[in-house]
């Protein structure tokens, strides 16, 4: 009769029972119970996954050793020599092999340029050497272009959970993009791209605005000014982050730093309106609440964590308590470009109306498109995505 024990990878995952066989030697598939319990959610991977913890489980392999590989170098099958391959699973964003060798047992998790790479041996030294075979020579990290800024992308996927993944998205400097604003805007963001740590005062940064005036843009060229010392993450379902608690705690709370550097983490939530407008309390529940909580309540205590908001709401609009003094690090209305600065970043009047012109319009113009054909700032959130 096997006595049970529950086994949990990582936190927040499902925990697994397993039988202890007492420390006998067993292949992995008998270190588990004949029958599993699965639901719609699961799929092979997760079967290679609990197979995994078979010899661990039981002791057979205590030592374990693992690393993680933002982009794996093409043609790496992160498998040391003389490795026998067990199980292989692929699903639509992810793929587990399952292998052996002599006194170890090996994971290798891919998605898309990224991998996990997990070792269990009957001693340390050996889970350390077969990890480093496996790995060596396997990470293809480029030199950034001075361009390129990496910026980190969360989402929660239905088999994984809460997920993050990087990229190195292009992004000009402040000298390059500041003729892309207004006069009034150009100021207010000059002290935001050369704010530091000890600058900083609120923890929500705030742009607000019409669609198609740059707010994004200057959110990347946000990422490069503050690279040194900041960490720019884009929260891809920002709807479900707030109404998700295991999801928030995961992204607010998150690992501490292991560089010691007290690096900070920026988190972008694009076309909140919904979130942040007067009447949020009462049409999107606790999501507010949990937003200020996390800028200067309990939840953010202790964690160097700044919040940026882009919105298509007048200020007017706004909750009074996102808007209050003290909670913003900075509050830009980012508005179009008058019609004498239109003209000028444009080199002729052709097209350019009384009012001026937002940024989407003027590239609109420049590639000879009709900005007729842009999105009606009251078309609703789609126009949000311009620029």
């Amino acid at each position: 009769m096997h006595r049970w024990r529950d086994v949990r990878r990582k936190p927040g995952a499902r925990g697994r029972r397993v039988p202890d066989h007492g420390g006998m030697s067993v292949n992995p598939h008998e270190a588990l119970p004949i029958r599993l319990n699965v639901d719609d959610s699961d799929s092979p991977s997760d079967v290679v996954d609990a197979l995994f913890l078979g010899r661990f489980a039981t002791g057979e392999q205590p030592y374990s050793h693992a690393a993680n590989i933002d982009r794996v170098r093409s043609g790496a099958t992160l498998l040391p020599p003389g490795a026998r391959v067990l199980r292989t699973a692929r699903d639509d964003d992810r793929s587990a092999t399952l292998a052996e060798g002599d006194g170890w047992t090996l994971l290798v998790s891919r998605w898309n340029r990224g991998a996990d790479v997990t070792v269990t041996a009957t001693s340390e030294e050996l889970a350390e050497r077969v990890l480093g075979e496996a790995t060596d020579g396997a990470a293809d990290e480029p030199e950034p272009q001075p361009e390129n800024v990496t910026m980190g992308f969360w989402y929660v996927s239905p088999r994984r959970g809460p997920h993050r993944t990087t990229r190195q998205i292009s992004a000009g400097t402040w000298d390059e993009v500041r003729p892309n604003y207004t006069a009034p805007v150009a100021d207010a963001m000059d002290r935001l791209m050369k704010t530091t740590p000890e600058d900083i005062a609120g923890r929500l940064l705030l742009l607000h605005g019409p669609p198609g005036t740059g707010k994004t843009s200057a959110l990347r060229t946000l990422a490069r000014s503050w690279r040194d010392w900041c960490q720019v993450d884009c929260v891809l379902d920002p709807e479900r982050l707030f109404s998700d608690v295991g999801y928030l705690m995961d992204i607010a709370i998150g690992e501490d730093d292991s560089t010691g550097k007290g690096r900070w983490r920026l988190l972008l939530l694009e076309d909140c309106d919904e979130l942040i407008r007067g009447e949020a309390k009462h049409t999107a529940g606790q999501a507010l609440s949990r937003l200020l909580n996390l800028t200067d309540g309990l939840l953010g205590q202790g964690r160097n964590v700044l919040v940026g908001v882009t919105t298509n709401e007048d200020l007017e609009r706004l909750h009074p308590a996102v808007v209050r003094p003290g909670r913003c690090l900075a509050r830009i209305e980012v508005g179009p470009l008058t019609r004498r600065e239109a003209v000028g970043w444009l080199g002729t009047d052709e097209g350019v109306g009384r009012e001026g012109a937002t940024l989407a319009e003027l590239y609109a113009l420049k590639r000879g498109t009709s900005p007729t054909s842009l999105p009606d700032p009251r078309d609703g959130a789609d126009a949000g995505l311009y620029l």
